[in-house]
């Protein structure tokens, strides 16, 4: 555990009111899920909220108990001395609206009918998500903010960097888009249609019955987790390498069944997946990630920007196709047209989009140098 923020809580924050969503319906009262490392100081302006991908929850950091064989998804940057060093600054992590890890979700009970909300649950957007995040960063007593997140974690980072610029000082924005290509939506209307044609999914209405539906979940996984890698990191890993060898040698089965190690792997993805994550929740988290567009929203991208007082830093990762290296320079360029104050690097890497969840140590060189500059022109005007 050196380093480690050692064993948390996740605890837990219920809103009494209803918030009025983008699509106009209404949702409250509304529990949030979240975990928070390091202290607040006196001026209440040392805080950084982590904002999390796809799948993510509010474990970002540390262990939930001694038997914890897993930290949080971004241990290797939530830490004494790490990128997001708790000796100085107060880290926050909550779980999606929508989610499926303790946030209020479509697996969540419907106060008006004591049962799961199913379908019932309102579509939502990553505008919904922020207003959210805003309600518990408030309750905590929070008066400044530094935002950052990868892939959806900086879509959630761009808004709170536009809604909230009186908050917002600073956003971090890894391995991210303003917006899905026709291409992203397209994978994750596969993703969706494989839940929906799953014979157990029962229009959402399957959380007591004796089958789920696994099998769609699973595949919708496969397929995402196809577009978090690239082709040369499956390559090195699993080549065409078939599954079963016989004295040495390695063979096909001449079947259907899983023959290629990459099959494997990705069945794999697939199983582990389903043992922690909701059906319900990925069709409307992948569905608020298409819809996110900031330039079809303001009128222009360098609009969106012209909102926000924060200092930018955006990163890159050579072998991400998901969210490529042009989406993140496309953000770049709005913000210099905007006037504001922005770095960026593209960091060689061959793990794919999944890099800024691999690739911690160039990462905490740039964050920190980030984070010391900012820190050292707040002080100065201070």
């Amino acid at each position: 555990m050196q380093n480690s923020v050692g064993i948390v809580e996740t605890k837990y924050y219920k809103t009494e009111d209803k918030i009025i969503l983008e699509s106009g319906e209404q949702l409250g009262p509304i529990q949030i899920a979240y975990e928070t490392y390091g202290t607040l100081n006196a001026q209440k302006d040392n805080a950084i909220l982590l904002l999390h991908a796809l799948t993510g929850d509010a474990h970002a950091a540390g262990f939930n108990s001694e038997q914890d064989k897993k930290p949080g998804w971004w241990d290797d940057m939530v830490g004494p001395g790490k990128a997001f060093d708790t000796e100085k600054y107060f880290v926050i992590s909550s779980n999606m609206l929508g989610g499926c890890s303790g946030t209020t979700g479509p697996c969540s009970i419907n106060p008006n009918t004591g049962k799961p909300y199913g379908l019932n649950f309102p579509v939502i957007t990553i505008e919904d998500a922020v207003k959210v995040q805003k309600k518990l960063v408030d309750y905590l007593g929070v008066k400044k903010l530094i935002v950052a997140g990868g892939s959806m974690g900086g879509m959630q980072a761009l808004e709170w960097a536009i809604t909230h610029s009186d908050m917002v000082e600073s956003a971090i924005i890894i391995a991210s888009t303003s917006r899905l290509t026709a291409q992203g939506i397209a994978f994750n209307a596969v993703g969706r249609n494989a839940i929906l044609s799953d014979p157990y999914f029962n229009n959402g209405d399957y959380y007591d019955k004796e089958k789920q539906p696994e099998k769609g979940l699973a595949i919708a996984r496969m397929i995402g987790h196809i577009t978090y890698l690239c082709e040369e990191s499956m390559h090195s890993k699993f080549g065409r390498h078939f599954k079963n060898e016989t004295n040495g040698i390695e063979k096909p089965n001449f079947d259907f069944n899983i023959d290629f190690q990459v099959e494997s792997y990705l069945a794999h993805q697939g199983q582990t997946f389903v043992e922690r994550f909701d059906a319900n929740s990925y069709l409307y988290i992948t569905k608020a990630v298409d819809y996110f567009d900031l330039a079809q929203k303001h009128g222009s991208l360098t609009n969106a920007f012209k909102k926000t007082n924060a200092r930018f830093l955006i990163m890159s990762f050579t072998t991400d196709w998901l969210f490529p290296t042009s989406q993140s320079k496309e953000i770049v360029q709005a913000l210099i047209k905007a006037g504001k104050d922005v770095s960026f690097c593209e960091i060689d890497s061959p793990c794919g989009h999944d890099a800024f969840l691999l690739e911690f140590e160039t990462q905490t060189k740039i964050v920190k140098s980030f984070l010391s500059k900012a820190a050292g022109e707040k002080n100065a005007t201070v």
